[in-house]
């Protein structure tokens, strides 16, 4: 199985199958919190959709069209990163993320993000980067900020969530401003 250690608090895993279980608690102990701003929270209602996702990740793998990563901290399963849309013509691809709300203001997803931006531009050799956030959801919005990303623009009415539409922040990143 697939680990990267960022630090010595923070371990990036390939999702598998024996991960379904805690990450399916994780989501089930701040499903009231992180149902703020995923869609995909109330389709998550067992272990058994979790494994879902998780198998779908090992595909996305397989195909060369990205992955997803677990992050633990300290030994702890706190969440998710992965690339989404990974375009290989026009060398882009978006990153989204979610975190358990015990691990927030540890700074766990700006070195996850900044781990994932890095390997985009100097594996993949991609020429692009993108983070769409919720408009309101300043905490995930931070992240992109802080790691230098230029606010691109607001795409209106970019997500149904639940009963109602949200904007998304565009922020972008390309290679020659990476540092």
């Amino acid at each position: 199985m697939f680990k990267y250690m960022i630090d010595e608090d923070v371990e990036l895993r390939l999702l598998d199958n024996n991960h379904a279980e805690v990450m399916f608690k994780s989501i089930d102990l701040c499903r009231d919190y992180l149902r703020e701003w995923l869609p995909w929270i109330d389709g998550t209602k067992t272990i058994e959709d979790t494994k879902g996702f998780i198998e779908m990740t090992k595909k996305q793998f397989a195909s060369n069209e990205g992955f997803q990563a677990g992050i633990w901290y300290k030994g702890e399963f706190a969440g998710v990163i992965g690339y989404y849309g990974l375009n290989w013509y026009s060398k882009s691809v978006n990153i989204g993320y979610w975190l358990d709300k015990r691990y927030m203001g540890e700074g766990v997803m700006t070195k996850a993000c900044r781990v994932f931006v890095d390997y985009a531009f100097k594996e993949y050799r991609l020429n692009r980067v993108e983070i769409r956030c919720a408009e309101g959801n300043y905490k995930s919005r931070a992240i992109p900020e802080r790691l230098g990303f230029s606010k691109e623009g607001i795409i209106r009415e970019a997500e149904w969530l639940y009963n109602y539409y949200v904007n998304h922040v565009v922020y972008g990143m390309l290679a020659a401003e990476w540092k």
